[in-house]
């Protein structure tokens, strides 16, 4: 069988690859690192889109894969809009990060990839985040009318509205949140592991008083306090019958 060749190798590992991206980035380069196995990129927000062009055209990181979105809620930039880029000559992936609040957009890039309109719709939609130049930056995965964004972390989970179809009006309508109950707290550790409160149904044993210590306790040294020996024996072989009856191999009477 013939041995197929590939131009590409099967794995590029990510020696020396952050050097050389971070010396070609230079000024747009905020932090390099390496997490997990892969090489995290952070440029400045207003730099964005020459650090994605850069790695486009002169490091052959060709598709733009994902555009993720991340909510810190406790840093002054709450918000970190991720790129992950493939580059199919070298089997490679990198992330490119920058970070961003309600009030300061991201350039777009669909100046660069086509897919990136979606990719921002999704990142606007559920975080909230403005892209600069996304001339179709509308609501992409929520429903119309639809309050807050629902990827951020101070988000209720129950939401604002529900929709549900009405018989009466016979079409959707949307309504406050009601719920039918409160939200219950399940406690899933084990009764064995040592619980600092009572258990349901262990108030019954708090209640019972112990038991009195037994100051000596009792026990039978000889077969006499038990009840067994010679006498005994001879009491119960009279209810034996001298010659029982013979039994099959089925435990029946012949």
């Amino acid at each position: 069988m013939a041995t197929v060749l590939h131009s590409a190798p099967k794995f590029t590992p990510n020696d020396g690859v952050s050097e050389a991206l971070s010396a070609a980035l230079g000024d747009m380069l905020v932090e390099a690192a390496e997490e997990h196995g892969e090489i995290l990129l952070t440029v400045r927000r207003d730099r964005i889109e020459g650090a994605l062009r850069l790695l486009r055209d002169e490091h052959e990181y060709q598709q733009l894969m994902e555009i993720a979105g991340v909510d810190y809620p406790q840093r002054p930039e709450r918000f970190e809009v991720c790129y992950c880029l493939l580059s199919l000559t070298r089997n490679h992936r990198i992330i490119v990060k920058v970070t961003a609040s309600e009030a300061t957009p991201v350039p777009t890039a669909t100046t660069l990839w086509p897919n990136a309109g979606w990719l921002e719709r999704e990142v606007f939609d559920l975080y909230g985040v403005v892209f600069s130049g996304n001339t179709d930056l509308r609501r992409i995965l929520t429903d119309y009318g639809f309050e807050g964004h629902p990827f951020r972390k101070d988000f209720p989970l129950t939401g604002y509205q529900e929709l549900r179809y009405s018989e009466e009006d016979k079409r959707v309508v949307y309504e406050p949140v009601k719920l039918a109950q409160d939200l219950r707290q399940f406690d899933f550790m084990s009764p064995w592991e040592g619980a600092e409160y009572v258990l349901p149904g262990d108030e019954k044993a708090a209640e019972t008083p112990a038991p009195p210590p037994v100051a000596t306790p009792k026990a039978t040294e000889s077969p006499k306090q038990t009840g067994a020996g010679a006498a005994a024996d001879k009491e119960a072989a009279k209810d034996t019958p001298a010659n029982p009856p013979a039994m099959d191999e089925k435990g029946d009477e012949a």
